[in-house]
């Protein structure tokens, strides 16, 4: 048998980089040794900056173009809500996002996201003034809203608010892949699916979702150190910046079930809850009506962007109201999760039971892959909410590849859809665009089904088959299963 070593190189694990290493030499030899410096985490670290700086290339043209209709901000798909946002929610007077002020409520809309985004957006709306020399911002709130949209200072911080932004979503990717590199033990390497992503590339500075994502990849991190209550913080925090996180509960209360870690799960509950009602305390003592609105806007909303529901409103031309998608998004939400619970509760009892428990990326996966497929909006970045989970539920590139190419073709159709690009010659709704929406379904559905599978076969999941490195290792709480000695090197 092969001596141990500390990770599992992927030119040894996957067919994919096994078949592209030919190109620089081959797989990993049994006598090699890596650099000292270069580590996993560093190349990593490294792949994800790259993969993000590539990133703002494509969205520079919708912010140092002048003069260009919206078309032609969906022709080269650089779409950003951050600009949009910046004078219609106070951000130029760097308004209080719960203020209850009659004049800035008059003059401005409330945020309508999660308190996790509001304030961060307040925050870095404060380091963009500071950046730009400090405006007065007593004459802004003296002039009409009108005016700011045409004041050239208002203009340049626009640019400024979105670099800054920038700079921290980078911070927030890179922080997310040194989490999920740590998550596996043995498995560096399974972070780079994430670092490579083509849709990190393209979604991660549509919006403020890549908090969310960092706080998903912290959570998944603290549960395989065994730490419930960082998990649960983690969980409560996610969720006071957007609804997803709330759902990794539901995987977590599967495994606990199946390992009988009631007092982890209570605790877990617990931190998560306690977090979340900390994150929000300061938005609702402040400006309650202003914090009611975020969960009102939603509820208010009828089929939207990207969902089934759309696409089945417009191809049937059923015009469903918001009362009837938010009922049966929640009965078929409802059904989707009980049909995951005995997934989990079921897979892996033929095979090693005390070994095969489901783990918390899979069941993460499964759980919020279900709530989007159902939810009545599905915007360009939402796929960055099943990024983390999706790398380490199946770190296979071929698997990451058949569903990442599924999102970046849904990603282009939407931008065509919205530029009126797919409209036919002879009028009517686009239907190349529900071809995007279902190419995208099935991407998701494949990977899904892949993931259950492997919940079902734990021989067939790559973390299973890592190897042990030391004594007492873990993957998501759980002892590693030893089963293959080649796949690992130094």
């Amino acid at each position: 048998m092969a001596e141990r070593a500390p990770h599992v190189h992927p030119t040894l694990d996957d067919p994919v980089v096994t078949g592209l290493s030919e190109v620089v030499g081959g797989p990993m030899g049994e006598r090699a040794r890596p650099h000292r410096w270069w580590t996993p985490l560093r190349v990593l670290l490294l792949l994800t900056a790259f993969t993000f700086a590539l990133g703002l290339v494509q969205k520079a043209p919708c912010s140092l173009a002048e003069g260009k209709d919206q078309n032609w901000v969906y022709s080269h798909m650089c779409y950003t809500d951050l600009r949009p946002l910046y004078v219609p929610r106070g951000m130029a007077e760097a308004a209080w996002p719960y203020s209850g002020d009659p004049q800035t409520r008059s003059r401005y809309e409330v945020m309508e996201y999660p308190v996790g985004i509001a304030y961060w957006a307040w925050g870095t709306a404060w380091v963009t003034h500071w950046l730009n020399g400090s405006p007065d911002l007593e004459e802004r709130y003296r002039a009409p809203v009108a005016q700011l949209y045409d004041d050239p200072e208002v203009d340049d911080e626009q640019t400024i608010f979105l670099l800054v932004n920038a700079l921290g979503f980078g911070a927030l990717a890179l922080v997310a892949t040194w989490l999920l590199s740590r998550t596996h033990r043995v498995r560096p390497w399974d972070a780079a699916a994430f670092a490579l992503s083509p849709t990190l590339l393209l979604t991660g500075l549509i919006n403020w979702d890549l908090i969310a994502v960092a706080l998903v990849a912290g959570a998944l991190w603290a549960w395989s150190r065994d730490r419930v209550v960082l998990t649960g913080v983690m969980v409560g925090l996610g969720t006071a910046a957007k609804l997803y996180p709330l759902f990794l509960l539901g995987g977590l209360l599967i495994i606990c079930l199946r390992q009988r870690r009631w007092r982890d799960l209570l605790v877990t509950i617990a931190a998560a809850a306690g977090s979340w009602v900390l994150a929000n305390a300061p938005a609702y003592l402040t400006g309650r009506e202003q914090w009611e609105v975020f969960w009102t806007f939603n509820a208010e909303r009828t089929a939207d962007l990207g969902s089934v529901w759309m696409l089945v409103d417009q191809a049937a031309d059923v015009g469903f109201s918001a009362h009837t998608i938010n009922l049966w998004s929640w009965i078929l939400f409802g059904v989707w999760c009980a049909v995951v619970f005995v997934l989990g509760m079921t897979a892996g009892r033929k095979v090693r039971p005390e070994q095969a428990v489901p783990r918390l990326a899979q069941l993460g996966y499964l759980v919020v892959v279900g709530f989007l497929l159902v939810n009545k909006v599905y915007s360009p970045q939402y796929v960055l909410w099943l990024l983390p989970l999706a790398v380490l539920a199946r770190p296979r590139w071929r698997d990451q590849l058949v569903w990442q190419a599924s999102e970046v073709l849904y990603f282009c159709t939407i931008w065509w859809y919205l530029g009126g690009y797919l409209a036919p010659a002879g009028g009517g709704d686009a239907g190349f665009y529900w071809v995007g929406i279902t190419v995208r379904v099935l991407g998701e559905l494949y990977l899904a089904a892949v993931i259950a599978r492997d919940m079902y076969r734990p021989d067939r999941d790559p973390v299973r088959e890592a190897e042990l490195v030391g004594a007492g290792s873990r993957v998501d709480g759980q002892p590693v299963m030893t089963t293959r000695s080649n796949a690992v090197a130094v």
